[in-house]
């Protein structure tokens, strides 16, 4: 498997390259990969069926200078900035049968990633469809952008996350997971104890990202972005 540590300079960017590593890898002029990348300003980034005034509180957006955008895959929506860490997974269904189904994949990934983790707090484990919880609280969201071969994982670490600022800028979700009990988002939420460096170890480790890649599909990105993450049609498509 490929890594890929690259941030680039606007967040559309970020959410279109995501995409455009699956739709490569897709076309067969990819390959699995490892991304990790990180977003030092607040920002709001729904999910491709998530309801802006259901989600977001956007006068405080407004107020905050925050900005929306809209990912590929499903999934709630979620609150980007420093000390969050984001990491993208790029995986060849062949290479696993339980990565064929939603259920089983979300359980092995999400298996592999508690693994690795597991050591830095108490308690880490998968929970709901796609959380990675300490105990009973949140530190990882998780979602999939699935293609006839390939599927695009991807998901939110917090590590020095303003925890209390997330609720200043989304309501709770109108769909819960139970252990979460109507929690607000700074009771639900749990930064783990580790440093960006030593996250990108053990997630390199753990998928054997053992080939550095500086290479990305710039001209797919543009496009992506021009057609559809930059416009308003996409970001406010519900």
């Amino acid at each position: 498997m490929h890594f890929l540590n690259l941030t680039l300079p606007s967040l559309n960017d970020n959410l279109a390259l995501d995409e455009a590593l699956l739709l490569v890898a897709e076309a067969g002029t990819g390959g699995e990969v490892l991304r990790c990348w990180a977003w030092k300003r607040p920002a709001v980034v729904l999910g491709a069926g998530g309801i802006v005034a259901d989600d977001v509180d956007e006068a405080a957006c407004a107020a905050g200078g925050v900005p929306l955008a809209r990912r590929s895959s499903g999934g709630g929506t979620v609150l980007l900035g420093r000390g969050c860490l984001n990491f993208s997974l790029i995986l060849d269904t062949e290479s696993s049968p339980l990565l064929h189904q939603i259920g089983t994949s979300y359980r092995f990934i999400l298996g592999k990633m508690a693994n690795c983790l597991a050591d830095l707090h108490p308690g880490i484990r998968p929970a709901g469809t796609s959380d990675l919880v300490a105990g009973d609280r949140k530190f990882s969201g998780n979602s999939q952008q699935r293609k006839r071969r390939f599927i695009l994982h991807h998901g939110t670490l917090l590590l020095d996350f303003d925890l209390a600022c997330v609720g200043r800028y989304l309501r709770l979700p109108p769909r819960r997971p139970n252990y979460r009990n109507s929690r607000p988002h700074a009771d639900f939420l749990l930064n783990l104890p580790a440093k960006p460096s030593e996250i990108l170890a053990r997630l390199r480790k753990e998928w054997a990202a053992s080939v550095e890649r500086n290479d990305w599909p710039e001209a797919l990105v543009r496009r992506l972005v021009s057609e559809k993450y930059g416009t308003d049609d996409w970001i406010r498509r519900r």
